[in-house]
């Protein structure tokens, strides 16, 4: 069968110098052709590996430190309604109470802890695509992260156990 008049000039704009990313379904220490999570984080040198593996420490730590922030926000919003009356209306208390209401206060901090919560998923997730390139020097980088990110930021026992977020 004769192809000669088909448009071939998709095939001519394929760049052949440009090494492919790696896709690996296991385990490996290879990073030829190592792309991480995009395109164009792929490591090329010995360089970009060592600055790709201390910006995946950073990203490991850094989800740690987002999960104090919430701890922390939460932390301070039970103290805020602890120490908000509880709606009880008594003779000496006014009707217009000044500021705002505990249903209000409960509402909008629920506002900021459920953007926080989406916000550690989107996290987690992320960093779930980087242990999922399967290359152990990526695995160790996460977990390296994640030991950093707890030393720095954790104030006491773990409050949540070891998943994807």
């Amino acid at each position: 069968m004769d192809h000669s008049h088909h448009d071939h000039s998709a095939h001519a704009a394929v760049d052949h110098d440009m090494a492919m990313c790696s896709m690996n379904m296991l385990f490996t220490w290879s990073t030829k052709n190592l792309c991480i999570v995009f395109r164009g984080w792929q490591i090329t040198s010995t360089f970009s590996l060592i600055w790709s593996l201390l910006a995946i420490v950073a990203l490991g730590a850094g989800y740690e430190a987002l999960r104090n922030i919430t701890r922390q926000y939460e932390i301070r919003v039970a103290e805020r309604l602890e120490n908000m009356p509880h709606g009880v209306v008594t003779e000496s208390s006014s009707l217009l109470a000044p500021g705002k209401s505990r249903a209000h206060v409960e509402q909008s901090t629920k506002i900021v802890k459920a953007f926080l919560y989406a916000l550690q998923v989107f996290y987690s997730f992320f960093i779930m695509l980087l242990f999922m390139t399967y290359n152990g020097w990526i695995m160790i980088a996460v977990a390296v992260g994640a030991f950093v990110g707890y030393l720095l930021f954790s104030p006491g026992p773990a409050t949540k156990t070891v998943a994807c977020h």
